[in-house]
This record gives structure tokens, C-alpha cells and sequence, in this order.
């Protein structure tokens, strides 16, 4: 609902490498790509041709599936304070 309040959303993520093969790097670039792969191949995005991955269509399947591999974004939303 918009209280015509400036506000600031901070979306923050957090990942721990568990090995040398299982590096942070992996869990935050390789795996998302993997996902989007699957999600594709199996139906779940249904779009063709060239996208960003900012698009809805992309990044809320692909984010509902990395939460199931641990990798969440933790959001906060405050009240916007100008800097003097």
C-alpha cells in the first residue's frame, strides 16, 4: 500500500562456500543458471527467446526453488531518511 511515505528496501544475501567444489561462487552463479535450466526444460518457464533474468516470469520460480537449496535474500523495508 503506498502511504506516500519514502521508503527503502534493502535486499541482503549471504553465502558460505562448504568446499573447494561447493564454493559460494557455485551456489550463487552455477546453481541459479542450473535452476533456470531445469524450470525451463520441465515447462515451469514457459519463455522463448532472449530475457533478462529480472523479468517475474524468470526470477520467482527461480528464486522458490533456490530457497530450497538454502539460498535466501533477506529483505528490510524502512522508512526512507534523507541525508543533511
Amino acid at each position: 500500500k503506498d502511504s506516500g511515505i519514502p521508503m527503502n528496501l534493502t535486499s541482503s544475501l549471504a553465502v558460505t562456500g562448504d568446499n573447494d567444489i561447493h564454493t559460494a561462487m557455485a551456489k550463487t552463479v552455477g546453481l541459479p543458471l542450473a535452476v533456470a535450466v531445469k524450470l525451463f526444460l520441465t515447462g515451469k518457464i514457459k519463455l522463448t527467446g532472449m530475457h533478462i533474468p529480472t523479468d517475474r516470469l524468470i526470477y520467482k520460480p527461480v528464486l522458490a526453488e533456490l530457497e530450497k537449496h538454502g539460498i535466501v535474500f533477506r529483505e528490510k523495508l524502512q522508512e526512507d531518511v534523507p541525508e543533511e
